[in-house]
């Protein structure tokens, strides 16, 4: 009927219409290599996201207890600026050093270290500093607790990404693939973790598909709505799809040249341009993985405007 009433029955109803008609797309089952390759991934995003979480964290302590620390050190999570934070993290305790204090501190923890000059102006705008010198022992106990999860989450990534790298060696034509300049080890194993064997796509548009880079358009009567990406499909896929050309784009020669045409000459939006090139690098992986031939840049090179 055509209330606006709902009900379980009425959903079994339209599932099974639409099954009849056709409307639906069967499971891909992926071998357990890029099963692997897949739980990896997901463990490693996970793990990402809490380091970066920490990250966070720290440069908020950062603000709130020394805030010169940045005119030393320019990023929080450098080496120089992790140590410094272990051994003397509040101004107070760099008030009575000397620069060679500050050196013996760094050289205790550090192969190289920073230099008398760092040292220097570390004292400098620690007697000048303006953050904060109430309950520091308390600052100091979340400090330590911040130290602690960013160490193990640093030691957690280095371990999966080791893992990432021994499963993809494992499948035949990811290494051909990774003779692309510009992708890289954990790139291809995102696409491949969440796509599975390339070799079973018929063309690099059902790769797009699955991933939900597919064109879509909105429409109703004489309404037409713009084309959009119609996103329905593997979120993550699409993810490393669009970094993985961004990669190419600013590091492969041949997708840098087509970038540049598609911007300069035919006069399309970056963003167009980008997405148009996702699309290209589809159709390479899949068309390397289906005939298990080597990447040629010559071909590419023909394929561009540019060139010709």
């Amino acid at each position: 009927d055509n209330s606006q009433s709902k009900s379980d029955k009425k959903d079994a109803l339209v599932i099974a219409d639409m099954v009849k008609n056709g409307y639906y797309s069967e499971v891909r089952y992926t071998s357990e290599s890029f099963e692997k390759l897949r739980v990896l991934m997901s463990n490693r995003d996970v793990v990402v996201k809490r380091l970066v979480s920490t990250i966070n964290q720290l440069n908020r302590w950062v603000d709130i207890v020394f805030p010169e620390l940045r005119q030393v050190f320019k990023d929080i999570k450098g080496k120089g600026a992790i140590a410094t934070l272990r051994l003397f993290p509040t101004p107070t305790e760099l008030e009575t050093m000397q620069p060679h204090d500050v050196i013996t501190g760094w050289k205790s923890i550090m192969k190289r270290q920073p230099g008398l000059k760092k040292a220097m102006l570390l004292l400098q705008v620690a007697r000048r500093s303006v953050g904060t010198r109430q309950a520091l022992d308390e600052y100091k106990f979340h400090l330590n607790q911040l130290l602690e999860e960013y160490d193990l989450a640093v030691t957690q990534l280095v371990r999966v990404e080791k893992q990432v790298t021994e499963a993809l060696n494992k499948i035949p034509f990811a290494m051909k693939l990774l003779t692309i300049k510009g992708i890289s080890e954990i790139s291809l194993a995102g696409i491949l973790g969440e796509a599975g064997d390339l070799s079973n796509f018929s063309h690099g548009n059902s790769l797009l598909r699955h991933a939900g880079l597919h064109l879509a358009e909105a429409s109703s009567g004489k309404w037409k709505g713009q084309i959009v990406i119609s996103k329905r499909g593997r979120s993550r896929l699409r993810r490393f799809l669009f970094l993985a050309t961004m990669s190419l784009v600013v590091n492969n020669p041949e997708f840098k040249a087509l970038h540049t045409h598609n911007v300069k000459v035919k006069k399309m939006k970056k963003m167009k341009s980008i997405m148009k090139l996702v699309g290209k690098l589809a159709r390479i992986f899949v068309g390397i993985s289906r005939r298990n031939e080597s990447y040629c840049a010559d071909k590419l090179k023909l394929l561009s405007p540019i060139a010709a």
